[in-house]
């Protein structure tokens, strides 16, 4: 059974879909890649999986979560599935570029280098904000670039990490 409910963050508001009870999308009201409508997906706020993505929210934009614990169902394609495994791996509090994710594609793939460019756009498309961090990829001067969400809640969201003491150049 199909499940939506809209969430209140520091950042704004999202909407989260669920399917039984995993998570399979988390956006931002607006953000680049949401769907529009979420058509015959039943609005239901009580629905565990929401109440525990609420509850966890609530923690890591309190700065007490570091690692979130949500059962996913992200769909997608093999491509996209294997970036975002590897967004994944990323630890709060650091970054990595698209190339270097390139370059870890590569080894899994063994030398097949997919393009920065390739990467990004999978990044992009990464149905589940927060959860999966496609916020921790930056470009390859360490500068912010594409976020879905914008770009300053992708600031927002690293000094969020970061105890609050790291500020990025928005360029």
């Amino acid at each position: 059974m199909k499940g939506k409910c809209s969430i209140r963050t520091p950042l704004g508001e999202m909407i989260a879909l669920a399917e039984q009870d995993e998570l399979c999308g988390l956006w931002f009201v607006g953000q680049k890649y949401a769907p529009d409508d979420a058509g015959d997906w039943k609005s239901d706020q009580s629905r565990s999986v929401f109440v525990t993505l609420r509850a966890q929210l609530t923690a890591y934009f309190a700065g007490q979560l570091r690692a979130f614990d949500i059962p996913l169902a992200t769909g997608g394609t093999p491509f996209q599935m294997a970036v975002w495994a590897l967004l994944r791996t990323i630890p709060s509090g650091e970054t990595t570029t698209y190339g270097a994710l390139a370059g870890r594609l590569a080894e899994q793939r063994e030398g097949r280098t997919p393009s920065a460019q390739a990467v990004g756009g999978a990044v992009g498309r990464n149905p589940i904000t927060i959860i999966i961090p496609c916020h921790r990829v930056v470009g390859a001067n360490g500068s912010l670039t594409g976020y879905a969400g914008g770009l300053d809640r992708k600031a927002a969201l690293l000094s969020l990490e970061n105890g609050g003491n790291v500020h990025y150049s928005l360029r």
